[in-house]
Order: C-alpha cells, then sequence, then structure tokens
C-alpha cells in the first residue's frame, strides 16, 4: 500500500482502489490516520482530515456516538456529557496529525514516541454529546526540530465545546525514553 492513500468509495465491489494523496490540503481517510498515529480504538479520536495547510493549519472530525466505551455503564439518566479528557485527547491526536504529516511531507523524520507535554488555558464551555460532531480546528504556532507548539478549538457546529491557548508536543526517540 503507498506510504499516502485514500481509499476510493466509489469503486466497484471488489478488491480495495487505492489512490495517492496529493501533497498539500488533503482530505485524509481514517486508514491513513492509523498509519500516522500509534492509537487504536478505542482511544483513536479522528476520524478524518477535512484540510490540511502543511505546517500552518488543520480541519478535523470525530463523531461521537452513544456506543463508546465512556457511555458503557450510563443508563439513561446519566450525565452523557462527552468526558472532557477524550476531547483533549481528540484534539491532541489532530494536532499530532498536523505535525507528523507535515513532517512527512517535507522529508523530515517522523521516527520515535510522540508526546503531549503540556497544555495550558483549557476551557470547556459546553458539552458535547452523542450523535454530535466534533470539528477540530488546529494551528502550528511553532516548529523547533523535535518539539512543537499548537493552539486549537473544537467546535459542534457553530458552538464552541472546547479550546487550548497552548498545546506542547514533542518527538522522542527510543534512547531518550530508556532509563538511564
Amino acid at each position: 500500500m503507498p506510504d499516502t492513500a485514500v481509499i476510493d468509495r466509489a469503486a466497484p465491489a471488489g478488491p480495495v482502489v487505492v489512490t495517492p494523496v496529493p501533497p498539500g490540503p488533503a482530505v485524509i481517510e481514517h486508514s491513513h490516520l492509523k498509519a500516522l498515529l500509534p492509537h487504536r480504538h478505542p482511544i483513536l479520536q479522528v476520524d478524518r482530515v477535512l484540510e490540511l495547510e502543511p505546517d500552518r493549519r488543520i480541519v478535523a472530525v470525530k463523531a461521537i456516538s452513544g456506543a463508546e466505551p465512556c457511555y458503557a455503564d450510563l443508563g439513561a439518566d446519566g450525565d452523557h456529557a462527552y468526558p472532557a479528557s477524550l476531547l483533549l485527547e481528540s484534539l491532541g491526536q489532530t494536532a499530532a496529525v498536523l505535525w507528523l504529516r507535515s513532517a512527512e511531507l517535507a522529508g523530515r523524520p517522523t521516527a520515535g514516541t510522540l508526546i503531549f507535554g503540556a497544555a495550558r488555558d483549557i476551557e470547556f464551555p459546553g458539552p458535547a454529546l452523542p450523535g454530535d460532531v466534533l470539528r477540530h480546528v488546529v494551528e502550528l504556532e511553532s516548529d523547533k526540530g523535535d518539539n512543537a507548539l499548537l493552539r486549537g478549538e473544537t467546535w459542534v457546529g457553530d458552538r464552541l465545546v472546547a479550546s487550548v491557548g497552548s498545546m506542547h508536543v514533542a518527538l522522542r526517540g527510543a534512547a531518550e525514553l530508556s532509563p538511564a
């Protein structure tokens, strides 16, 4: 399979048809997100990238389903607001996709472990609920080799549900993470 690909959903039944994704702003399907990020179900929290401007900005979506593990033991009268920790995880994964895909397109190394280092100025002005589609908008503020600063917002329609004023992410090699 090519390093960068989307599946042609209009193809007739039979073998999956894979088409290379052109560099620059492009939709990134779920299958390629799984190639970029180490996360898998149930913690992969990004469904699709709608826009990508390398080294600048990304717009991605995540659909919230009532069948997600966080709702497994919740009764009809429980709090169905999507957990703030998962909103932040989804926004952070979107930031990681922007940074990693930008590095791929520029030919920069992406091997190692991606670490979410810190977040500041976090606000959750409203809930997200099952059936909502989260739209994450993340901007890259600074990229210094294996460290980056980003900021982002999460929207449901025209309603802001989360914002992060600053996120620090780092890429570390195996030697840097091994105990001394």
